[in-house]
């Protein structure tokens, strides 16, 4: 009787050894799927960094490139302005000489050798940008006049350049010489006593015909 439930109470051999197989196999396939996420989410951070730091670069590369179209800007306009400065400082200088190139045009005396020298001086300087500016007969500006004679005219309706003294010179819109010039206004009052005396002529004829009646 008692071997019978020593026999029944034995368990079969490696019955122990399948169970921790068992819950080792179970214990290792949830610390193989903890790692995994793990993983994962590691792996999803550094591409959120990767990505961030990618932006950064690329918006400082273009502000840099940015920059450096402004530099060029700056670097070419600065360029041209000094150009100008120097171009303006050397054909100041030889602005008495025009005008007496000028002068011996309009007197008929720009003849023979003369004549060849001032045309291509002339014609140099208009090479480098050098304009000639200032006609008769075209609205008296500030900015491009400088009037050394005045008077009054009733041939005009605004102050007016009637005479061409000195022709101004400019390189581009720098103003190297205002066209020196002898204006004409209106006569003053000339427009408002016409309209004066009209207005008077009819009021006197409407007063004589109310006295007729």
């Amino acid at each position: 009787m008692t071997e019978e439930k020593t026999q029944g109470d034995e368990k079969e051999p490696g019955a122990d050894s399948a169970a921790k197989a068992a819950e080792g196999s179970e214990g290792s396939g949830n610390d193989g799927a903890t790692e995994a996420g793990a993983a994962g989410a590691s792996g999803a951070e550094e591409l959120a960094e990767a990505r961030k730091a990618l932006a950064e670069r690329t918006a400082d590369l273009q502000r840099l490139q940015a920059e450096y179209q402004n530099y060029r800007k700056r670097v070419e306009r600065d360029r041209v302005t000094v150009r100008e400065i120097a171009v303006a400082a050397l054909l100041e200088n030889l602005l008495p000489v025009l005008d007496d190139i000028g002068r011996a045009r309009e007197h008929e005396e720009l003849t023979g050798g003369f004549k060849s020298v001032g045309e291509s001086l002339e014609t140099v300087v208009s090479k480098l940008g050098l304009q000639q500016f200032g006609k008769q007969g075209e609205p008296f500006d500030p900015q491009l006049h400088e009037a050394l004679m005045h008077s009054y005219s009733s041939d005009v309706t605004e102050t007016t350049c009637v005479q061409i003294l000195q022709p101004g010179y400019k390189i581009g819109d720098r103003i190297i010489r205002p066209a020196r010039v002898a204006v004409a206004e209106p006569e003053p009052g000339g427009s408002g006593e016409s309209e004066g005396s009209t207005e008077a002529e009819s009021t006197g004829a409407k007063g004589d015909g109310a006295d007729e009646d």
